[in-house]
């Protein structure tokens, strides 16, 4: 029970911290689970999030269009352009931000989680976790294998 209480607050903790991350001037609602990234999505997500996911991972454009599964310059029309964010990418990235600080919490800084992001795993087939991100299911995967780390669980 314990250990429960542990998990929730440490999620409630990263939930308020991915609305700060992401800017509190876009996510006006509060997170409380990963089912509000729908809700919150389907309200429409102003494309600046991207930067500001950008600058507090301290990641390239690059990264972050392979993260979206779309090219630079789709990016940069949509922040200048103030679009909307389909449902599709804003959830996408709000699971993103989620994982990345969850892997933080894990490894103790962003530096090691992204050392870690790039190296080939066993546990994920030998593929390295950041080849899993844009697909389907791989931020899933991704963050179950964290889960394991953090429980002396791995595999």
């Amino acid at each position: 029970m314990i250990k429960e209480r542990t998990e929730s607050r440490s999620a409630t903790e990263r939930y308020r911290k991915l609305v700060r991350i992401l800017g509190k001037k876009y996510i006006k609602s509060n997170i409380e689970s990963p089912y509000d990234y729908i809700t919150i999505a389907t309200k429409g997500v102003d494309s600046n999030v991207i930067l500001n996911f950008r600058k507090y991972f301290d990641i390239s454009r690059e990264f972050t269009a392979d993260l979206l599964n779309i090219s630079e310059p789709t990016i940069y029309r949509w922040i200048r352009g103030n679009k909307k964010l389909e449902k599709n990418y804003s959830i996408q990235l709000f699971e993103l931000a989620d994982l990345f600080l969850y892997g933080t919490e894990v490894f103790g800084d962003k530096e090691n989680f992204f050392k870690w992001i790039e190296l080939p795993n066993t546990a994920l087939g030998g593929l390295k976790p950041k080849e899993l991100l844009e697909l389907p299911g791989g931020i899933a995967k991704v963050k179950d294998l964290l889960g394991r780390i953090e429980y002396g669980v791995y595999s």
